[in-house]
């Protein structure tokens, strides 16, 4: 794999104007970094057309997008009945796509994996379109997979790229996984520990979607936690919608002030505000974590086919920013001791947070943004 060209200050590539069409859905994990592309590209003079799909609608809200478009698409799973069903959706889109991008004439075409960007990118290549994809995770997914060996450059955040073919670990380029200007202006803020006799700030999230583990069990293992650090400790939560009347009573009766929602639009305040994070290992988290400069406790998702999360979360633990524990070995009495551990020791949550800043890329967006106007010229 190779590293991003260093430009302190990036030269436009293509003419004023020009149009990239961004490709992302889902989830926030891909959603997010492809906004922190879109609004490195804009800055520089790009237009942007955003292709998803019709789950993003809360989440794309304020995407910087001129257009939005939604592409058909399926993700492959079932029985040969399904299955044809959803290479069916997958053609629709890809036809839906084609005429779209004729109809735009975009110089660049960028997917950030997730199987409602295979249309997109599929069709972008049909019409001889320049490509770029980003992979977010520690190991490439099946879309990006897919799309790899046809698309004109391969972008990845970590340095690892598990589950990619030897040609396309190659020539891909560790750009890191650009998060959003305001979670990018925390880098180098540094980090304040708890004092002797102040509060203890603990902020959980469970990635744009929320954790079910994560939303019943903290608040658990935080009424089992010592009334000495109980009486000091505040929460912000994000909480399941399904759980939160049960989190609210639990930690109202282990005396805990505790904030909840079923998601944070202002992440960056959050980071800023914790001592510690307790979260799963999505790649958008895991970045903002150390771009933050975080200590965090980490539960990787245990459904996951490759093992993505807990690849992930290898970066922060190996740098000794994070404790890793895996959903299944994870109880409540586990997960009290080690927060009980963490917070009554701020020497080392100062020494994690500044492990989690060492292997920070902040400027992941402008390094992307450096190889899409490449690809595009």
């Amino acid at each position: 794999m190779r590293s991003p060209t260093v430009s302190p200050k990036p030269a436009l590539l293509t003419e004023a104007g020009a149009l990239a069409v961004i490709a992302a859905g889902g989830t926030g994990g891909h959603l997010f970094p492809a906004q922190a592309l879109a609004e490195a590209l804009i800055a520089r003079g790009w237009r942007i057309a955003l292709a998803t799909d019709r789950r993003t609608e809360g989440l794309a809200e304020s995407f910087p997008a001129e257009q939005k478009i939604a592409i058909a698409s399926a993700t492959f799973a079932g029985g040969p009945a399904a299955r044809a069903a959803q290479f069916i959706a997958i053609l629709r889109g890809v036809m839906e796509a084609r005429a779209t991008l004729e109809a735009l004439g975009p110089k660049v075409v960028v997917g950030f994996g997730g199987y409602p960007s295979i249309p997109t990118l599929i069709a972008a290549r049909t019409l001889g379109l320049r490509t770029v994809i980003h992979e977010a995770n520690a190991v490439m997914g099946r879309a990006n997979r897919l799309l790899a060996p046809a698309v004109t450059e391969v972008a990845c955040a970590f340095p690892t790229l598990m589950n990619a073919a030897p040609s396309v670990k190659a020539r891909a380029v560790v750009v890191g996984s650009p998060v959003r200007p305001a979670i990018r202006a925390l880098a180098g803020q540094g980090y304040t520990p708890p004092t002797a006799d102040g509060p203890l700030r603990l902020f959980v999230t469970g990635g744009s979607q929320g954790a079910r583990i994560l939303s019943s069990m903290v608040p658990e293992a935080v009424a089992l936690l010592p009334r000495g650090l109980r009486s000091r400790l505040e929460v912000v939560q994000q909480t399941r919608a399904e759980t939160f009347e049960a989190a609210e009573a639990i930690y109202r009766g282990a005396g805990v002030r505790a904030e909840l929602a079923p998601f944070f639009a202002d992440m960056a305040a959050r980071w800023t505000w914790a001592h510690l994070a307790i979260s799963r290992a999505g790649a958008s988290t895991v970045s903002e974590i150390a771009v933050a400069g975080r200590p965090a406790i980490l539960v990787p998702l245990g459904v996951a086919l490759d093992d993505d999360q807990g690849q992930n979360a290898r970066l922060l633990a190996e740098a000794g920013a994070a404790e890793v524990f895996r959903e299944g070995d994870l109880t409540a009495d586990i997960l009290a001791g080690a927060m009980a551990d963490l917070l009554a020791d701020p020497e080392r949550l100062t020494r994690m947070a500044a492990a989690a800043a060492s292997v920070a890329k902040p400027d992941a967006a402008e390094h992307l943004a450096d190889l899409v106007e490449r690809a595009a010229a």
